[in-house]
């Protein structure tokens, strides 16, 4: 699946890194059908809605990143497009993708394996996964912040930062949030959806 000009223009990667996110595309499109990876009715808008909306994360990330945490992989947004970027200058050392579906997971190894990525893919839910003292973690559509910050508190090394995609209702789920919560964030304004951001978020921890 050829990427549009526009939107290789806006992701702005090598051509190695190219070439991997178009495999990526074109298997993701093979294996939809049998395990519903993203909804059918985005998949024509798949570099704008999925891979372009995941790659952004990685240019607001710190560029000195030794291990990247994405939970509730899915179908491998951010996460997996973060380890297809590993050519990239500003690219973590380390990726690791936690997803507690077998076959999302078979469908994130079969990518990275096409690819000749590393990056290491555990199969459990994410609150029985041993923490990983992330010094990113990142999550798309998996939760309300309270949750997340959950999940933060467990998977985070001290002092790491967490990058959260949101749509429309972000401005809640912050407020809803300092209720239990005290917290640093950034609302970083995405450039794939006028009413998105990616929360950046630090100094995590239970009021």
């Amino acid at each position: 699946m050829a990427i549009p000009d526009r939107i290789l223009a806006d992701l702005n990667v090598s051509r190695e890194t190219s070439e991997r996110l178009k495999q990526l595309a074109d298997m993701l499109i093979k294996w939809n059908p049998r395990i519903n990876l993203v909804s059918k009715s985005t998949i024509a808008d798949l570099w704008t809605r999925h891979i372009l909306d995941s790659a952004q994360v990685l240019k607001i990330a710190p560029p000195t990143t030794s291990h990247w945490v994405d939970i509730g992989s899915g179908g491998g947004f951010p996460g997996l497009v973060i380890a297809l970027m590993c050519a990239e200058p500003e690219a973590p050392q380390k990726v690791t993708l936690i997803e507690s579906d077998q076959r999302k997971c078979a469908f994130l190894r079969s990518v990275l394996r096409e690819t000749g990525v590393p990056a290491t893919v555990i199969s459990q839910r994410i609150e029985q996964t041993e923490p990983q003292k992330a010094s990113v973690l990142s999550a798309r559509a998996l939760a309300d912040l309270n949750m997340l910050f959950g999940f933060a508190e467990r998977h985070l090394s001290t002092g790491g930062l967490a990058l959260f995609p949101k749509g429309a209702t972000w401005e809640k789920e912050i407020a809803d949030a300092k209720e239990s919560w005290s917290f640093q964030v950034d609302a970083i304004q995405s450039i794939t959806e006028p009413q998105a951001v990616i929360l950046k978020v630090g100094e995590l921890n239970r009021v």
